[in-house]
């Protein structure tokens, strides 16, 4: 800034002379040379050096130093001298190498005494040392009990012998402690059935694994026998699409969910509806029984959850919260009694005896459109058009995400006791996973019928039968598929191509 303009009186200052001129004077005021950079501590550069060597070197501290010293003077001379007159090589040490001298180094018979008081007194750091007599014996007599270096220590000597000591010999290597998957056949489609004329929109295995049930756009329910795929009976009642469906255990009734508002219950003895429960605001997309209470709990557009008692119709409860659709719903016998995804991409964990919500999780950045539980462990997942999650009951903790992504809509899951997850998308892909490792070991589309288009290749509903040997997913091409292991499958032909993840997202 000019002495003309520090001249100026205050009021015929412009603000851009003002700043500036209050920027000069705090340089002034607290630094002489801004443009230096402050000094290091050398007392903390000596204790940040002496945690990393301790670190780095502890587990090599038995290694014969004499005789890597006589290797590296012997390779030394082995060279071949340059040719010419030869001067004084002129220092070229680093000055980090320089303050690694300057730290103090204690005998290794002394660390155990000496460490620890003076690290409780003095608060210092003491790096490891070799013993004072450093050799095979020494090494011998220092580790506990008079014991030798275990193999693990001798092949990494053996590594130094053949590759020369390098520091990158002789660090820790630390595995990948996540878990290999386990070998599952690949599964391939064996049989198609057609009869819908709709989308098919939802499943439900009889308890006895004798037959099935499938809802569809057509408003119709048809029960197929399981074994030959042949249709058993058709039911007619709902007036919309049948969203979801449930077959009870304990009692001969099935119940049916529809875009009609209505919940229904029918006699599987007279095959006719004999309850209505009646309570929605819109359109019902999920249905799911408690499997030990006589309770019945529906999602739908309106955002809530309603619990309904079989009996006597009447609504014991609506789990409100969400802010969006619910389009997934899971029951247990064990607190959380209730599980909800919802399009508001999050899902709720419900106390049943008070009708509120035990946690919300907010994991996913896309609507839940599916959620499974694992048969027998106490964890269950969900799917949603950003990946697959695995959560921890009964908190919802926040295990890991599956190890590669369906770039779909995943409309449905379900896994079996082999610990096979199946997820199908909305583009007709169909992706078979391990559950503990979370690895995809095979990744399929679905093929639509004959005269549908390619884009009805969606699949909508995906189910295990009782057994757990059998797939059945149901498609926008208005077919019903199942699946199963292939039988003529091996490990040495179908091997597992697994790479661990080095770089795990907490969400």
């Amino acid at each position: 800034m000019s002495a003309a303009a520090a001249d100026v009186p205050i009021e015929g200052k412009t603000v851009k002379m003002l700043t500036l001129l209050s920027a000069k004077r705090t340089y002034d005021l607290f630094a002489q040379d801004s443009a230096a950079q402050p000094g290091l501590d050398p007392e903390s550069q000596k204790i940040k050096l002496a945690c990393k060597i301790k670190d780095e070197y502890a587990a090599a501290q038995h290694f014969d130093a004499a005789a890597l010293a006589q290797r590296a003077t012997s390779a030394a001379q082995q060279q071949p001298s340059p040719a010419g007159p030869v001067g004084p090589k002129p220092e070229s040490r680093t000055p980090l190498a320089k303050l690694i001298d300057t730290i103090p180094v204690q005998a290794r018979q002394q660390n155990g005494a000496a460490a620890g008081a003076a690290a409780a007194g003095a608060g210092a750091l003491i790096p490891f040392a070799g013993p004072a007599g450093a050799g095979p014996a020494a090494a011998a007599a220092a580790a506990p009990g008079g014991v030798a270096a275990p193999q693990q220590q001798k092949a990494i000597m053996a590594v130094i012998n053949e590759k020369g000591s390098s520091s990158a010999a002789v660090s820790r290597r630390l595995a990948s402690k996540w878990p290999r998957p386990a070998w599952h056949a690949p599964w391939k489609c064996y049989r198609v059935i057609s009869g819908h004329l709709g989308w098919v929109r939802c499943i439900a295995f009889d308890s006895s694994n004798e037959w099935f049930a499938t809802g569809s756009a057509d408003r119709t329910i048809k029960l197929w026998d399981a074994g030959s795929g042949q249709l058993k009976l058709t039911l007619t009642g709902h007036i919309e699409q049948v969203t979801g469906l449930a077959v009870s255990a304990r009692h001969p009734y099935m119940f049916s969910a529809s875009l009609d508002k209505e919940v229904k219950c029918w006699d599987l003895e007279q095959n006719k509806v004999i309850r209505n429960y009646h309570g929605h605001l819109s359109g019902v997309y999920c249905l799911a029984l408690h499997p030990t209470l006589d309770l019945i709990m529906t999602g739908g557009r309106d955002s809530t959850c309603r619990v309904w008692d079989m009996r006597t119709k009447t609504q014991v409860f609506a789990l409100a919260g969400h802010t969006n659709t619910v389009s997934s719903v899971l029951t247990q016998p064990t607190d959380p009694q209730v599980l909800t995804g919802s399009h508001d991409s999050t899902i709720r964990l419900w106390d049943l005896r008070k009708g509120s919500t035990l946690a919300t999780l907010t994991y996913h950045k896309k609507s839940v459109r599916a959620l499974t539980a694992h048969p027998s462990e106490h964890t269950f997942a969900s799917g949603g058009a950003d990946n697959i999650k695995k959560f921890k009951l009964p908190n919802g903790d926040f295990l890991h995400n599956m190890l590669a992504q369906q770039r779909s809509i995943i409309n449905a899951m379900a896994v079996n006791e082999d610990g096979v997850l199946a997820s199908g998308g909305d583009n007709g892909s169909l992706w078979m996973w391990d559950w503990r490792s979370g690895h995809c070991f095979q990744q399929q589309d679905s093929i639509v019928q004959p005269g549908s288009l390619d884009s009805e290749a969606g699949i909508y509903a995906l189910a295990y039968d009782m057994s757990g040997s059998r797939l059945v997913s149901c498609e926008a091409d208005k077919t019903v598929k199942m699946w199963r292991e292939d039988e003529a499958a091996t490990p040495q032909s179908h091997p597992v191509n697994f790479k661990p993840p080095k770089d795990i997202r907490r969400f």
